[in-house]
């Protein structure tokens, strides 16, 4: 959603909002995606694309943006892009295993472990990102904005703003970006 905003693309797309767990995948995009995730972007030139990268790296080029950097950077860009993805699925995980799971079942090391490899990634981003993340705006800040709103969101009593400093003030810029501010979760979410 943010790309679209970025690109100026939303008045192309139709939403269409749905809904569903791994436990209960009847309203998820199954025909489009098997694997039952969102999101999916339906062409009608081709088949349907799935996966928030390959969605993003599809609008980007298809507005021709430049929000994947060229050269060099490149690598840099999709090594912050898939970091994020990785706290975002590390995050999912954890509400899954406290919303789905009935308590009795619950692994409280399963959820440690989950949040042991978002605490490092949010410290990683902190001590060595934060130079790119002062850089030209890209898909790198989209994606580890847009993983910190998900923290925030799900699991912010963790505290990820702990020990990152830089990382939390860097945060507060990029919410109150215009892209940012019109796709925030209401607070109930």
């Amino acid at each position: 959603m943010i790309v679209l905003h970025e690109t100026d693309q939303l008045d192309d797309i139709t939403i269409k909002t749905t809904t569903g767990t791994p436990l209960d995948s009847a309203r998820m995009p199954l025909s489009q995606n098997p694997l039952g995730k969102v999101p999916v972007l339906e062409r009608s030139d081709g088949p349907a694309i799935i996966d928030s990268r390959v969605i993003c790296r599809y609008l980007d080029a298809r507005a021709n943006a430049r929000l994947y950097h060229e050269g060099e950077t490149l690598w840099s860009v999709l090594t912050l892009e898939a970091l994020a993805e990785g706290m975002l699925d590390a995050a999912l995980q954890m509400t899954y295993e406290t919303r789905l799971r009935p308590e009795e079942m619950r692994i409280e090391a399963i959820v440690d472990g989950l949040w042991a490899k978002i605490d490092r990634t949010v410290a990683m981003i902190e001590t060595r990102w934060m130079g790119h993340l002062a850089g030209r705006f890209g898909i790198g800040h989209i994606a580890v904005g847009s993983a910190l709103g998900y923290l925030d969101l799900r699991l912010d009593a963790r505290g990820w703003r702990t020990g990152a400093p830089a990382l939390a003030a860097w945060y507060e810029e990029i919410k109150a970006r215009p892209s940012f501010v019109a796709t925030a979760p209401p607070a109930d979410a």
